[in-house]
């Protein structure tokens, strides 16, 4: 399709954190201002900085928890069985699975219950190894859901499944797809728990503290969501109700740092500034920040998102919901979606907890530990990733 853009809908979802499942445990914690954060019994702490993390019972084959969370949003956008529909999933793959294939396989053994060499089943399917990788997450869950289109995955760290989504608006927007659930995953366990350790980046007081002055770090969370988007052409010839309409994304790398932040924020400031002007303007209700509460990425969010609203910087409230979730890696991106479309349409802004002393570098309204009644119209979501990626989401009512 040539001519002009076509708009966005958003017609269902699912999600699964810490608090549970589905929207009325997000309004329980994450809009309550309650930290999920307990310590972690599915493995051994010991080695590591901390024993805190926000976990939700046994972890769970990831293409299962992917699987539960998309299902639910297909049945709230009523996609019938066999539909076509694009599969776009942002996961770094089955941590835990792979560390359990591994220390198999050291030894004698596999995962799967045979030698390493059994990776791959006789009957083609994947086994092992094999299913704990990315590719094999997006083939397995179209087959799940039973929807025909193109099947990708994107790997792009905490940006990942925004990332996902924006691809999805781009192929709707073009008329280059109609319909595409978009979803992403992130179960604690033990590599990334040693990863963000080794680097000090996790709080080993058991509070996460974005934007304020004795910040010490994030800690991890179970997460995972899905969100089904359509073109307005094909909500409206199913029936379906739109929740929501995705008027503006965008994404950037300013590539300052392997790491770190640029510290004026300029990738952020480029990315959401694509997003808004996509969108039509930059004013904006509410944004749902990447806020990790770690040393460096705070105030440089903070600079960017003043260099992207200029004179109305300091009326737009910024809040942080990893102080209540934790940090779920890929599944950030999806996952703040869905919160952001429930502060839209609750006309409710979930805190930042644990909120104490502010920073002098972070000067935004953080919505400080008690949610927040405001009448809500347009908002954003923006994701930040190692290597100076990041993404930008605006969301509308529809």
């Amino acid at each position: 399709m040539s001519g002009a853009s076509r708009e966005v809908l958003l017609t269902g979802f699912g999600v699964r954190t810490a608090f549970g499942t589905g929207a009325d445990a997000l309004r329980a914690g994450v809009f309550d201002g309650r930290p999920a954060f307990a310590p972690v019994t599915r493995f051994d702490t010991g080695p590591y900085r901390t024993d805190m993390a926000a976990t939700h019972g046994p972890a769970a084959p990831l293409h299962e928890v992917l699987a539960e969370t998309a299902g639910a949003a297909v049945g709230m956008a009523g996609l019938p069985a066999g539909a076509r529909a694009a599969v776009l999933v942002g996961t770094a793959g089955d941590f835990t699975g792979l560390t359990r294939f591994w220390r198999a396989a050291a030894s004698g053994g596999s995962a799967s219950g045979g030698s390493p060499e059994d990776a791959e089943d006789t009957d083609g399917a994947a086994g092992g190894v094999a299913r704990t990788v990315p590719a094999w997450q997006a083939e397995a869950l179209a087959d799940a859901l039973g929807v025909r289109g193109p099947r990708l995955a994107f790997t792009g760290a905490c940006v990942a499944s925004a990332t996902a989504v924006l691809h999805a608006c781009a192929l709707i927007a073009s008329g280059r797809a109609d319909t595409a659930v978009c979803a992403g995953a992130y179960l604690v366990e033990e590599e990334n728990l040693a990863k963000f350790g080794s680097g000090f980046a996790l709080s080993t007081d058991g509070t996460v503290r974005p934007f304020c002055a004795d910040r010490s770090g994030l800690l991890l969370g179970d997460g995972a969501a899905a969100v089904v988007l359509e073109s307005a052409d094909s909500a409206r010839r199913r029936g379906a109700r739109p929740l929501g309409a995705l008027t503006g994304w965008g994404a950037a790398a300013d590539a300052h740092h392997v790491a770190r932040p640029h510290p004026e924020g300029a990738g952020l400031a480029a990315a959401a500034g694509r997003a808004l002007r996509r969108a039509g303007g930059p004013r904006i209700d509410y944004v749902n920040a990447h806020g990790t509460a770690t040393r460096h990425n705070d105030p440089a969010e903070t600079r960017g998102l003043r260099e992207v609203f200029g004179p109305y910087a300091d009326a737009v409230p910024v809040s942080s919901t990893k102080s209540t979730t934790g940090h779920l890696l890929e599944a950030s991106g999806v996952v703040e979606l869905v919160i952001t479309l429930l502060a839209l349409r609750d006309g409710v802004l979930p805190p930042t907890a644990g909120f104490t002393a502010p920073d002098p570098l972070c000067d935004l309204d953080y919505v400080p530990n008690r949610p927040r009644r405001a009448e809500i119209r347009r908002a954003m979501t923006v994701n930040a990733a190692f290597g100076g990626t990041h993404t930008a989401l605006v969301l509308e009512r529809a």
